[in-house]
């Protein structure tokens, strides 16, 4: 039998539904179907505004038992399970699937209006179920135990990818699935972000806060600079212990940084006592950057807020089934925070000739406040020494 929580959220989905005016919608993402059903499977499952969703299965698996589970060839076999006459609205996941696959399931809907179901599904997602915060409070624990093991990867003479290497490595004993799900076609990483030294202020084509080199199949992260005296190292891997995400980053050094770099990092766990930690239910997202951006001018730090070659316009973002989720805390947006989200804080700077300081945690906005899920150290740490400079 399906899990509970599986059914509350598609009853979250069709009270949206009927919100819109959608009769049926139509999942097909492996995100939408993790969300829905709880495993991945080729084929899609169909949401209508009354009743348990139907999952059409063309390539047989280990399922739950339900009585709406039905093995399909093609999807053109929908009518035979399903009367489709009378759906006026259907929403497809547009954002997820390519032109042809949209088209074809058109034409199974014919006389439908045909809509994007992907604002609505990334909408639903935004308040955590209780199982889904099980998960990802799980992850998390995982996120804080393998950051532990950072200085202990370390060895003299290694460059950036070296080291992240050996993260990775740590990451795979602790249960990482090895793959981090992103959204947008134009978004790609491995298993995280390491940057070093100067690294740290290379744009990249990706929007994730920071960007990185990387290679030529993948401009983002490490380069393969050397971690030599004077280095700041930015730990930005993934937490992909399990179905969902938390995001951790912390930063550590190679023997000692300048004292601005020390000047900056503080200020950016200060923004979190300031700005995050005494946030809550109905706090803006808009205002939650404008207060950080507000406090970093006044620190005289805006030229190195997110970046210096190219700066992000955001310092959070939620996270769940895929680590760039909304709400997104930026100066354009509407939201505002709602028990149950989970938000991803990261106030970062980074200095010319040193590299990216600050950390990030995961916050779960509770009934009274929010909780910080990743409570690892906080201080930058000597990779040489595995102690924090005074």
């Amino acid at each position: 039998m399906l899990h509970p929580d599986y059914l509350l959220r598609q009853q979250r989905l069709q009270s949206y539904m009927q919100e819109a005016g959608i009769d049926a919608l139509v999942l097909s993402s492996n995100v939408a179907l993790l969300y829905v059903y709880g495993q991945v499977f080729a084929g899609l499952a169909v949401l209508l505004q009354q009743g348990e969703a139907h999952y059409f299965v063309r390539r047989p698996q280990t399922q739950p038992e339900t009585s709406q589970l039905h093995h399909i060839r093609k999807i053109e076999q929908l009518p035979e399970w399903l009367d489709l006459k009378p759906l006026r609205r259907v929403a497809l996941e547009q954002d997820e699937q390519s032109y042809s696959d949209v088209q074809r399931m058109a034409r199974i809907f014919e006389g439908a209006e045909i809509v994007n179901a992907t604002p609505l599904l990334r909408r639903a997602r935004m308040v955590k179920t209780p199982l889904e915060l099980e998960q990802l409070c799980q992850c998390a624990a995982q996120h804080v135990a393998v950051y532990r093991e950072v200085p202990k990867a370390y060895r003299e003479g290694m460059t950036d990818r070296d080291l992240q290497i050996e993260l990775e490595r740590v990451m795979r004993q602790h249960g990482s699935v090895g793959l981090f799900r992103c959204f947008g076609s134009a978004m790609e990483i491995f298993m995280g972000s390491l940057l070093a030294g100067d690294n740290a202020g290379t744009a990249s084509p990706y929007d994730f806060a920071l960007g990185g080199a990387g290679t030529t199949a993948l401009p983002l992260g490490a380069n393969g600079t050397p971690l030599t005296e004077g280095t700041a190292v930015m730990v930005d891997m993934a937490g992909n212990y399990g179905v969902y995400y938390s995001d951790l980053t912390r930063t550590y050094s190679v023997g000692q940084l300048p004292a601005e770099a020390y000047r900056l990092h503080e200020l950016s766990r200060q923004l979190h006592r300031e700005v995050m930690q005494t946030a809550g239910p109905g706090s803006s997202c808009a205002e939650l950057y404008t207060h950080s951006l507000e406090r970093v001018t006044a620190a005289g730090a805006a030229d190195y807020f997110m970046g210096t070659e190219l700066q992000a316009q955001f310092v959070g973002h939620g996270i769940g089934l895929q680590i760039n989720e909304p709400p997104v805390l930026t100066p354009r947006s509407r939201d505002v925070l709602e028990p149950g989200m989970v938000i991803a804080f990261e106030p970062k700077f980074v200095l010319p000739g040193v590299g990216a300081v600050g950390i990030e945690n995961s916050y779960l906005v509770t009934e009274t406040g929010v909780e910080n899920l990743t409570p690892a150290p906080e201080e930058i740490i000597d990779l040489r020494t595995g102690l924090a400079h005074a």
